[in-house]
C-alpha cells in the first residue's frame, strides 16, 4: 500500500500538490479558530451547591442545611468525592464526578436529586442552588467601578454593578456569571423602637404581618364592555420608603390608625455583609469578576467582554468609571508568545542543520516546508479532538522529530540521484526518484509509528496530569501523523519537480570534519571494547545511583506573571478589622517597585463560588514585567521580601504567597489551596483541633516547610439565647417568640421586595440599631406575654458568650480538619516521606481517627504509579515492532540498548542544571526512548543491507558505520536543536518546558554516542558471517 502510495504521488504530481494547498488552507482555517489559553484547565468535573442563610451559625448550617444535601446526593452514579464547607451564613458542597462523565449530564444528576434536599431544609433558611458551569481558569476579567467625584457612594456604585453593568455582561456568550464583590447591597429596612411597641400593645409579629399584606399587586381577569374588554389589575405593590411608612399596622380604640412610621422609621439600609474588596490600601472598591462558561475560548470571551465593556462605560451614570484590573489575555498572549518563539527559533535551527547537513538547499528547504505543513494538519485535528492550544499542547512540539521522516526521504534520494548522474546513467529522474523512495519507505513509517508508540503512555495518564500532558501527545502524534502522509505523497511529488536538472551532493564540511574524528574513535573503541562496554555499562550504574538524589515534584511552577498572596486571622475577627488589616498589607507590598496595583478580597462574593470566611483575604498583587524590576532579580527573591515585610509590620495576620490561577485550581481539586495537605478525619471538633495543633508543630520542624497553618474551626464568638422551656411556659409565651426576637435584632424578618422599575430591592422588618448595641441592650429587650404582661428577654431565656465553630469541612460524609503548608526550596517527593514519618512517631490518633495526605503531592504519586505500568508496556511495544522488523531477538535487543544510554544523558542533564524529575521530564525520557531507537534501527537495517549484498560482517559494519554517521548525526542534531530555544527559554511558561527539553537533549548527546560507537562494536560482536567467525584480523 505504501509503494502504490508513492507510485500514485510520483505520477500524479499535480493532483498531491492540489490536495496538500486544500489541506494547509483547512489548517489555517482551524488554526486561526483554534480555542486557546495560557494553560490546560486541570479542573475535574464537579457542580457546587450553595445555599445562603445569612443569619445561621456553622453548627445550624451544618445540620440543617449541608447535612441533609449531602445525604440526598450520596449514592450518585460516577461520583468520586463529596466535601463540604459550612461556614456562618453559607453551605458549600462541592460533588466531585469521574473525568469521563459530561459537566452538563452531572449537573442534570444533581438536579433531580436537588428537590429531595429542599424538601429536608426548612423554606425559611433558604434554597440550595448550583453554582456557575464554571472552572478554576474561570476568573477571566475583573474589574473596579469608581465614583470620580465622590458623589456615589458604595451601596450606590454596588446597586449600578448589579442592575445596570452586570445585566449588560451577562449578554456575552461565553459568559457564565458575572459575580458583584464589595460594597453595600440595598435594602429597605422597617426599623422598629422597641419602646414605641410597647406603647401601643404590638408584637414584631404584628408588623411584619401587616407589611406582607400590604404589598402586593393582584389580577382579576377582564370585563366586557360593549365590543370591548377592560383587564382587572388590583395595585398595590409599594414603591418607595413612604409607602411602607403609611402602612396601617392596627385601628386603635377610637378608630385611630397605628402607621408604620409611628412604631419606627423606614430607611435605605443594607444587608448583613460577608464580604469586601479594597484596593491599593486606599480603601474599599466594589468589584465584578466575569466567570467564563466551561469549555470557552477565553481569549474569545475576554474580547467579547471588553467590546461590551466600552458599550457599558456609554451607559454609566456621569463620574461613574469602570476599570479592569485583571485580564487573562495577558498571561495568554505571553505564554503563547513563549509557545511561538521556542517553535520560530526551533524550526529556524532545524533549517540551518539541514542546509549544512544535506548539502543540498534545494532538498533542505523542502524539508523544511514539512515543518508549517505538519503544524496545520495538526491543527485540523486538534479541532476534531477538541484539543486547544496553549503552553502544554504546542510547547513540547519539536520539530526535528516531524521531519526526521522526510529527513531519511530527501537524504537518500539525492544521494542516488548524485549516483546516477556519477556514473552517467540516463534513466529518467523520476524513476531515480521512486526507487530510492520506496527504499526508505518502510523505514520511515516505522520510524514515525516508534515514535508515535511512545506517546501513547501519556495518554493513559488521568486527572490533573492527563488533562496537561495528553494534549500534548495529542498534538505530537497529529503532527507526526501528519508528517508521515506528507513524507509519502507530498516528498516524492516536489521532488520529482525541484531536483530534475543536475544534482550535486558536496559532503558539507561539519560531515568531513565529523568523519575526521569518527574513524579513529571507532577504531580504537573496536580494539578495546570489552573495556568501551564495561564503561558503558557503568555509566548507566552511576546514572541510576544519582537518580534517587534528583527529588521529585507533579509540574514544575508556571510563573504566572502575578502574585496571589493569602492572609489568614482569628476568626474572630470582624469584617472592619479585617478590611483595616489587608489594607496596610496592600500599603506596605505597594512600596516595592515591584508591584503594579493590590487588590484584596476579604470574604465572600455575592456568588460565593469561593467560600472563604471574613478572616481569609486573598490579595491579587500584579507586578510590572520583569524588565523594570529594580530592588530585585528572581520571584522568588521578591516574595521573600515581601514575606518579611509583611510579617513585621502586619503582626495581625499570617501570610501565604502563590498565584492567582494556582491558587484557585488547587483549591477546586483537592480542596485546598496549598502545595501539601494533611487531612484529619474524626467526629469531634475539638479532638480535631487538638490533633491538628501536634501536626502543626511536628511539621514545622522539616525543612522547607513553609507557610503552614491548621484550617480555623473553631474560635468564632457567639451570643448564644437558649430558651428556657420552664419560664415562657410559666408566660405563656412560645419558643417561636423568643427566636422572632433574635431573628429581627439585627438580620430582620424579609416582608417582601420593594420594586423601583426593573430593580427590586429586599424588605425587612427588624429592630433600630440601638437594640443590637450591646449585650445589656439584649438582655433588657422586652417580649410581650398573651395577657399583655412584658417579660425581659433575660428572664425567659440563658444568655450566655460561647466560643462556637468558626467552619465545618465534611469529606466523603466525615468531619474532617486540614493542615496545609507549601514546600519551598526543595522538591516535594522527599518533603512527604520525612514528614509523614516524623507524624507517625510524634502523634498519636484516637481510634477512628485518620490521616489522609493530599494537595500537589496527590498527583504525583498517582501520575508516577501509572507511569511505572504504562512505560514498560511501551518498551515492550517498540520490542515487537523490532522484532517483527528484523525478525531476531539479537538484533531487537542490541538496539534496545539505546534506551538506557539515553536516559544516563537524561539524568545527567537533570543533576547539572539542579532539576528535580518531574512529570515533565517523565515526558521528556518517553519522547527520548523513541528518538534512540530510530537512530538503532537506522544504523542495524542498514549493516543488513550491506551484508546481503554478499559483504562479510566487518566490513559491513566499518561501511555502514562510516554511511549512516551523517543521517544519525542529522536525526539527533535536528531534535536536540529543535528543542534548544525551549532549554533556555526564561519567558512565561518555560518552567513547565525546560525539564522535558533538558532531558531530550542530554539523552540524545548519549544515546547518539551510543549508535555510532558501542552499536556497531557490539554488532560485529554478536553476528557471525555465514562460512566462519568474525575475528579482530578480518
Amino acid at each position: 500500500m505504501i509503494n502504490a502510495l508513492k507510485k500514485f504521488s510520483v505520477a500524479n504530481r499535480l493532483i498531491v500538490l492540489l490536495l496538500v494547498g486544500i489541506m494547509a488552507a483547512v489548517g489555517a482555517y482551524s488554526l486561526i479558530n483554534l480555542p486557546i489559553d495560557a494553560v490546560p484547565d486541570v479542573t475535574n468535573v464537579q457542580v457546587q451547591i450553595l445555599t445562603a442563610a445569612p443569619s445561621l451559625a456553622p453548627l445550624e448550617i451544618e445540620r440543617q442545611v449541608t447535612f441533609p444535601v449531602e445525604t440526598a446526593m450520596s449514592g450518585l452514579p460516577d461520583v468520586e468525592e463529596i466535601r463540604s464547607v459550612s461556614k456562618f451564613g453559607l453551605s458549600s458542597v462541592t460533588i466531585v464526578f469521574d473525568d469521563s462523565i459530561d459537566t452538563y449530564f452531572a449537573r442534570q444528576l444533581v438536579l433531580e436529586r436537588l428537590a429531595q434536599a429542599r424538601e429536608q431544609i426548612p423554606e425559611s433558611i433558604g434554597s440550595p442552588e448550583m453554582g456557575p458551569i464554571s472552572t478554576g481558569l474561570g476568573e477571566i476579567y475583573q474589574y473596579e467601578l469608581i465614583s470620580k467625584d465622590g458623589s456615589y457612594d458604595a451601596k450606590a456604585l454596588r446597586t449600578i454593578q448589579d442592575w445596570n453593568v452586570r445585566r449588560q455582561l451577562l449578554g456575552v456568550p461565553g459568559a457564565t456569571e458575572i459575580n458583584s464583590f464589595g460594597g453595600y447591597e440595598k435594602q429597605y429596612q422597617v426599623r422598629l423602637t422597641p419602646e414605641k411597641l410597647q406603647s401601643y400593645g404590638l408584637t414584631l409579629r404584628d408588623v411584619y404581618e401587616a407589611v406582607s399584606r400590604n404589598n402586593a399587586n393582584v389580577g382579576g381577569a377582564y370585563i366586557q364592555k360593549g365590543s370591548e374588554q377592560y383587564l382587572l389589575r388590583g395595585i398595590g405593590l409599594v414603591e418607595k420608603a413612604e409607602d411602607v411608612a403609611n402602612i396601617v399596622v392596627k385601628t386603635g380604640a377610637e378608630g385611630v390608625p397605628v402607621y408604620v412610621r409611628d412604631v419606627g422609621e423606614v430607611v435605605e439600609g443594607s444587608t448583613v455583609r460577608q464580604g469586601a474588596v479594597t484596593a491599593d490600601g486606599k480603601g474599599e472598591i466594589v468589584a465584578g469578576i466575569v466567570l467564563m462558561l466551561k469549555g470557552a475560548n477565553s481569549r474569545t470571551v475576554v474580547n467579547s467582554v471588553k467590546e461590551r465593556v466600552e458599550q457599558v462605560k456609554k451607559s454609566l451614570p456621569a463620574g461613574v468609571e469602570l476599570k479592569p484590573f485583571y485580564d487573562r489575555t495577558e498571561l495568554i498572549d505571553r505564554a503563547i508568545y513563549t509557545v511561538e518563539k521556542n517553535l520560530v527559533e526551533g524550526a529556524i535551527l532545524v533549517i540551518l542543520v539541514l542546509m549544512l547537513l544535506l548539502g543540498n538547499w534545494r532538498g533542505a528547504l523542502l524539508v523544511a516546508t514539512i515543518i508549517p505543513l505538519s503544524m496545520l494538519f495538526a491543527a485540523i485535528l486538534m479541532r476534531v479532538f477538541n484539543v486547544s492550544g496553549n503552553l502544554m499542547s504546542l510547547g513540547a512540539l519539536d520539530f526535528g522529530l516531524i521531519v526526521d521522516g522526510a529527513v531519511v526521504m530527501v537524504e537518500n534520494t539525492i544521494r542516488r540521484r548524485a549516483e546516477a548522474q556519477e556514473h552517467n546513467l540516463r534513466e529518467p529522474p523520476e524513476r531515480t526518484i521512486l526507487e530510492a523512495c520506496l527504499e526508505v519507505a518502510r523505514p520511515v513509517v516505522f520510524a514515525v509509528a516508534i515514535i508515535a508508540i511512545v506517546y501513547l503512555p501519556i495518554l493513559s495518564l488521568q486527572g490533573i496530569e492527563g488533562k496537561m500532558f495528553v494534549p500534548m501527545a495529542l498534538t505530537v502524534i497529529f503532527a507526526l501523523l501528519g508528517s508521515l502522509i506528507l513524507s509519502l505523497t507530498y516528498v516524492p511529488a516536489m521532488m520529482t519537480l525541484i531536483l530534475r536538472g543536475k544534482v550535486s551532493e558536496k559532503e558539507s564540511f561539519l560531515i568531513r570534519w565529523a568523519k575526521k574524528i569518527y574513524a579513529p574513535a571507532f577504531s580504537f573503541v573496536g580494539r578495546y571494547r570489552a573495556q568501551a562496554l564495561a564503561i558503558a555499562v557503568a555509566l548507566v550504574f552511576i546514572s541510576g545511583a544519582i537518580f534517587p538524589y534528583l527529588g521529585s515534584e507533579f509540574i514544575p511552577r508556571l510563573d504566572e506573571g502575578d502574585l496571589a498572596v493569602q492572609i489568614g486571622r482569628l476568626p474572630s475577627v470582624s469584617l472592619e478589622e479585617s478590611i483595616n488589616i489587608a489594607t496596610k498589607a496592600e500599603k506596605v507590598l505597594m512600596e516595592f517597585p515591584e508591584v503594579k496595583t493590590v487588590i484584596s478580597k476579604t470574604g465572600r462574593a455575592e456568588v460565593a463560588t469561593d467560600p472563604m470566611g471574613v478572616e481569609i483575604s486573598d490579595l491579587y498583587v500584579a507586578l510590572k514585567p520583569h524588565n523594570e524590576w529594580t530592588s530585585v532579580k528572581t520571584r522568588e527573591e521578591l516574595i521573600e521580601k515581601m514575606s518579611k515585610r509583611l510579617e513585621t509590620e502586619v503582626p495581625q495576620g499570617v501570610f501565604s504567597f502563590s498565584q492567582p490561577i494556582e491558587l484557585r485550581v488547587a483549591e477546586l481539586i483537592s480542596g485546598v489551596r496549598s502545595d501539601v495537605a494533611i487531612k484529619l478525619y474524626g467526629d469531634d471538633l475539638d479532638v480535631l483541633k487538638d490533633k491538628a495543633n501536634e501536626i502543626v508543630k511536628s511539621v514545622q520542624g522539616v525543612s522547607g516547610a513553609e507557610d503552614v497553618k491548621a484550617e480555623a474551626t473553631s474560635g468564632l464568638p457567639q451570643l448564644q439565647i437558649k430558651p428556657d422551656r420552664a419560664a415562657i411556659a410559666r408566660y405563656g409565651l412560645n419558643v417561636e417568640d423568643v427566636n422572632d426576637l433574635v431573628e429581627s435584632i439585627i438580620a430582620g424578618k424579609k416582608a417582601g421586595q420593594v420594586f423601583e422599575g426593573e430593580q427590586r430591592f429586599n424588605l425587612v422588618v427588624r429592630l433600630n440599631e440601638e437594640s443590637g448595641k450591646n449585650i445589656e441592650s439584649i438582655k433588657n429587650l422586652l417580649l410581650t406575654a398573651p395577657n399583655g404582661s412584658r417579660v425581659p428577654l433575660s428572664q425567659v431565656a440563658d444568655i450566655a458568650l460561647v466560643e462556637g465553630a468558626a467552619q465545618i469541612s465534611r469529606e466523603d460524609t466525615r468531619r474532617r480538619i486540614g493542615v496545609e503548608l507549601n514546600v519551598r526550596g526543595r522538591d516535594i517527593g522527599s518533603f512527604v516521606t520525612e514528614a509523614q514519618a516524623k507524624i507517625e512517631k510524634e502523634v498519636q490518633l484516637p481510634p477512628g481517627y485518620y490521616l489522609k495526605w493530599g494537595g500537589t503531592f496527590e498527583n504525583l504519586q498517582r501520575a508516577s504509579e501509572r507511569l511505572l505500568i504504562v512505560v514498560p508496556i511501551a518498551l515492550f511495544l517498540i520490542f515487537v515492532l523490532l522484532y517483527t522488523t528484523f525478525n531476531s531477538i539479537k538484533q531487537a535487543l542490541l538496539i534496545y540498548t539505546g534506551i538506557p544510554f539515553a536516559i544516563v544523558g537524561g539524568v545527567v542533564a537533570l543533576a547539572v542544571r539542579g532539576m528535580p524529575f518531574s512529570i515533565s521530564a517523565g515526558v521528556g525520557f518517553i519522547a527520548l526512548f523513541g528518538v534512540a531507537v530510530l537512530n538503532g534501527v537506522v544504523m542495524v537495517s542498514f549493516i543488513n543491507q550491506l551484508r546481503e549484498e554478499g559483504k562479510s560482517v566487518a566490513d559491513a559494519v566499518a561501511e555502514g558505520a562510516m554511511t549512516r554517521l551523517r543521517p544519525v548525526l542529522m536525526t539527533a542534531l535536528v531534535a536536540s536543536l529543535g528543542f534548544i530555544p525551549m532549554a533556555i527559554a526564561t519567558s512565561a511558561g518555560a518552567e513547565v518546558q525546560r525539564p522535558l527539553a533538558t532531558v531530550v537533549i542530554g539523552g540524545l548527546i548519549t544515546s547518539t554516542l551510543l549508535t555510532l560507537l558501542i552499536l556497531p562494536t557490539l554488532y560485529g560482536w554478536f553476528e557471525k558471517d555465514l562460512e566462519g567467525e568474525f575475528t579482530e584480523e578480518d
